[in-house]
């Protein structure tokens, strides 16, 4: 699934291209998503002008002046810009096409994402999400509020939307590895001392991501069909077995919430 490096990178490749555009047209292919697209998107946006591309967690939103495209991609969804109108593929479930002559292609071969008009910017999906781990909000002293109290493992708790956006499960591993904490260490037993490198981890590693394009997937598209992606060393995810680069230890490996967990058990201690 995309996270939110591969979401943010998704989200500065398609903006150049249609900020400022008209929505002149809308074909919908496929209307059953994990959520059904409403048969009347394309009349609700059509004609707007998409004035930025937002991201909120690991949500997509073309704002206009009058609401909000917002859009999820799911497990295998990805967006791609066009600019002429290629014949669709299978599995090419909407375009959008711009005054600008530039055609946004919504690709999704197992249909877990979502596309939803929000005329009043307001979604059930929306409420009830944590801070952005990249913005002010997101402090040593907020994560140790939320920790108090909590046995539920401390990658468990990051990798909670409710708590933070956008800290999936690739992440949440480098960024443990990088402040020195085990996976399964109770959440409520971080130090105010920990909480402060674990902000700064995520903060760091997810930074880094942004920078280098994502990690290995390959969801967004230049028009000229190549990956908008670049696959980064990682320290752990993925490692299982093999040698830490720090003290040549073998990795370990867990499963927490049903997620492959991999850390060093000298490293992090």
């Amino acid at each position: 699934m995309p996270e939110l490096p591969e979401v943010e990178t998704t989200r500065a490749g398609i903006e150049p291209h249609i900020k400022g555009q008209r929505i002149d047209a809308v074909h919908v292919r496929e209307y059953q998503l994990r959520w059904p697209i409403s048969p009347g998107l394309g009349q609700s946006v059509t004609g707007k002008v998409v004035r930025e591309v937002k991201r909120r967690a690991k949500y997509l939103l073309l704002d206009t002046h009058e609401g909000q495209i917002m859009l999820h991609l799911g497990m295998s969804g990805s967006l791609r810009i066009l600019s002429e109108q290629i014949e669709a593929q299978a599995h090419d479930h909407v375009d959008f096409l711009f005054s600008n002559g530039k055609l946004l292609r919504y690709r999704d071969p197992r249909k877990f994402g979502s596309i939803f008009w929000l005329p009043d910017d307001e979604h059930k999906l929306l409420n009830h999400l944590g801070p952005e781990p990249l913005l002010e909000e997101f402090t040593p002293s907020y994560l140790f509020a939320q920790c108090r109290g909590r046995k539920v493992a401390i990658k468990t708790l990051i990798m909670n939307a409710q708590i933070v956006v956008g800290v999936g499960n690739i992440y949440a591993n480098e960024a443990l590895f990088s402040a020195g904490i085990r996976p399964t260490f109770p959440a409520g037993k971080l130090s105010l001392n920990r909480c402060t490198r674990l902000v700064e981890a995520i903060r760091v590693v997810l930074g880094k991501a942004i920078a280098a394009g994502g990690t290995s997937l390959r969801d967004f598209s230049k028009e000229d069909g190549t990956p908008g992606y670049f696959r980064q060393a990682l320290q752990v995810y993925g490692r299982d077995g093999e040698d830490c680069y720090f003290c040549q230890k073998p990795l370990k490996a867990v499963r927490l919430g049903g997620r492959a967990t991999v850390y060093c058990s000298r490293c992090q201690r």
